[in-house]
């Protein structure tokens, strides 16, 4: 009998924006979010979530798994949220534990009731637990290794896919390579269209458009209900989530879900939040005109890091909208419910609920942001719930004075 499975949010991942409405392993890092490839991965539905209680409700609304609450059982498999790539089979007996050899973070552990909580608590394992390292990076700490680690994740996660109604294309449509190319049955791709696939696998989820002229380029994932517009350009290691629309070159980034990015524009090595709407012409930088590496705040007053990446594009925040022809230099991190409408490019950390024009920064009036949040919602039949409000009023009040637009 399988060793019930709790999910955990350690909180010592730095990902600046990205966490702001959602949980470590909610975060979509490849095809699948973490939590998703950790379960597929591992064979086993996690018993309980532990979360931030801040972010308790909003997570509740997503499952019917028990956040915050001990499940019934003598011992638990306590797994990290953001490890990458699990290691499997997980072998682990009671009061053992692996641990990050990077940062000393744990990673999984084997633990008997009475330990759980304080664990889950404070991070700190029982003086009695016996480690054993992993080599260093098993875990996601900052939001740009999200980014990097694209190459990995987005085949390791189409490996993973099983698709019962997962067909090979027709012979009619062009296939390049000997990579799998999976499409479900009720995906719809239309004539001239060019599937990729000689240096990676390529996966088509439910309900999925393909307008005509499309070119995607293997390893990528287009996720259930999303459509990929007339001569895009999809390039290696995108992964694209539920219900977007996407259109002009798109390539090493990853779109949350319930997002659009609908007209031309290149967008590169980028994270792409929940909610976002790119105005036409929408253009990123990835890549330094001095070709160093790249330097990134993920928080307006937070100190700078150096990435130790080349190619670095835009972190965009979720509720995130660009005016036409927007300009974003490279490593840049737009917050959540940013409104940028500059015809200069924007600074390269821009405030959360900031709104820009040429005439300055200002805050977004909260009522004002509310109304467009909704409306946008609406649009796919989405009312946000109560915990979700809750928790955007308690983002707003800590981020913002009381200023307004």
């Amino acid at each position: 009998m399988a060793i019930p499975m709790i999910l955990f949010d350690d909180v010592r991942g730095e990902f600046g924006p990205l966490t702001d409405l959602r949980a470590a392993f909610e975060i979509r890092t490849g095809m699948f979010t973490t939590g998703k490839r950790l379960t597929v991965a591992l064979a086993q539905t996690p018993a309980a979530y532990w979360v931030p209680p801040r972010l308790s409700g909003v997570v509740a609304d997503r499952t019917n798994t028990p956040i915050n609450q001990l499940p019934t059982g003598s011992e638990f498999l306590c797994i990290n949220g953001r490890w990458v790539i699990p290691q499997v089979p997980l072998k682990l007996r009671t009061d053992e534990a692996l641990i990050d050899e990077e940062t000393e973070h744990v990673i999984a552990a084997r633990l008997q009731r009475e330990d759980v909580p304080m664990f889950l608590d404070s991070c700190e394992l029982p003086d009695r637990v016996k480690t054993q390292t992993v080599s260093r990076g098993a875990l996601y700490h900052y939001a740009w290794e999200i980014i990097g680690r694209l190459k990995e994740t987005v085949s390791y996660d189409i490996d993973l896919l099983q698709m019962h109604d997962a067909m090979v294309p027709h012979v009619d449509l062009p296939v390049l390579g000997h990579h799998p190319v999976k499409v479900h049955r009720s995906a719809k791709v239309y004539p001239d269209v060019t599937f990729d696939a000689e240096k990676g696998p390529i996966a088509i989820e439910a309900d999925v458009v393909i307008r005509p002229g499309a070119i995607l380029c293997g390893p990528c994932a287009i996720g259930h209900g999303s459509t990929v517009l007339d001569q895009t350009l999809i390039k290696a290691h995108t992964a694209i989530g539920p219900m977007c629309k996407v259109a002009g070159e798109v390539g090493a980034t990853v779109f949350q879900s319930f997002s659009n990015k609908a007209h031309d524009g290149h967008l590169g090595d980028s994270y792409v939040g929940k909610w976002v709407n790119l105005g036409a012409g929408t253009t990123n930088s990835n890549l330094l005109n001095t070709y160093s590496q790249v330097v990134m705040k993920l928080e307006p007053d937070g100190r700078r890091y150096q990435t130790g990446m080349t190619f670095l594009g835009t972190i965009f925040g979720d509720h995130v909208k660009t005016a036409i022809c927007t300009r974003i230099m490279t490593g840049t991190v737009l917050s959540t419910g940013a409104m940028i409408a500059t015809t200069a490019p924007p600074p390269t950390t821009v405030r959360r609920f900031s709104w820009l024009t040429d005439k300055g920064e200002h805050l977004y009036r909260y009522a004002k942001f509310i109304e467009m949040m909704k409306a946008v919602m609406a649009r796919r039949d989405i009312k946000p719930s109560e915990a979700y409000l809750t928790l955007i009023q308690q983002l707003y009040e800590k981020n913002t004075e009381n200023k307004s637009t």
